[in-house]
């Protein structure tokens, strides 16, 4: 080992990734719904779960939004994320005096962050969101390591500064992104065959 690094040899990513421990996965809905579109693709959320996880052991996988209840079909997609390993946090939609909707989860994010600090050893954040910097640096400091996950033009320098690893959407949307193929059938993480991508993705 000694010889190694006085050759100035780096770990490699699959030695990097070898030591995550435990995972827990914190995806910023909305802004990786803007980032999808920047892109121009569609995000398989099977294919995303396991591109994060990259073999590692997943505590939990938790996605944020934002929701209108009398959307049918946002319903249908965030029921399917509950059952094939998503802990869905959601948050009613305010409308905002230009007409627009939001509904900001970073608090959400945050807590959930420090919440559980123990259980896990390393957090994958798929968010670009400056706010959230703070909550990123705070549990560095009481051992968590921290990749943040995002799209480079809708990313914070402050959110990179923090963090232990930065990986550019970008760089893995093939690895993410639905295939075209319309009878590709999704397996459920649980095993259970619940429904296919036509019926409510």
């Amino acid at each position: 080992m000694l010889s190694k690094l006085e050759n100035n040899d780096l770990f490699t990513p699959e030695q990097v990734l070898e030591n995550r421990g435990r995972v827990a996965i914190f995806i910023d809905g909305s802004n990786l719904f803007y980032a999808a579109l920047q892109l121009g693709i569609e995000i398989d959320y099977t294919k995303l779960l396991c591109r994060l996880t990259a073999g590692s052991r997943l505590l939990r996988s938790f996605f944020y939004t934002g929701v209108d209840r009398t959307n049918e079909k946002q319903q249908g997609f965030l029921l399917w994320m509950r059952r094939n390993g998503y802990r869905v946090i959601s948050k009613d939609l305010v409308q905002l005096p230009d007409g627009s909707k939001k509904a900001n989860l970073d608090v959400e994010i945050a807590v959930d962050m420090m919440a559980l600090v123990g259980s896990y050893d390393t957090a994958v954040l798929v968010s670009g969101d400056g706010d959230l910097a703070y909550a990123v640096d705070a549990v560095s400091y009481r051992g968590v390591r921290v990749e943040v996950v995002s799209l480079r033009s809708m990313t914070s320098d402050s959110l990179i500064n923090v963090a232990d690893r930065y990986i550019d959407l970008e760089s893995i949307k093939d690895d993410i992104q639905k295939n075209n193929r319309p009878n590709y059938a999704y397996r459920p993480l649980s095993g259970i065959s619940l429904m296919d991508d036509r019926e409510d993705r």
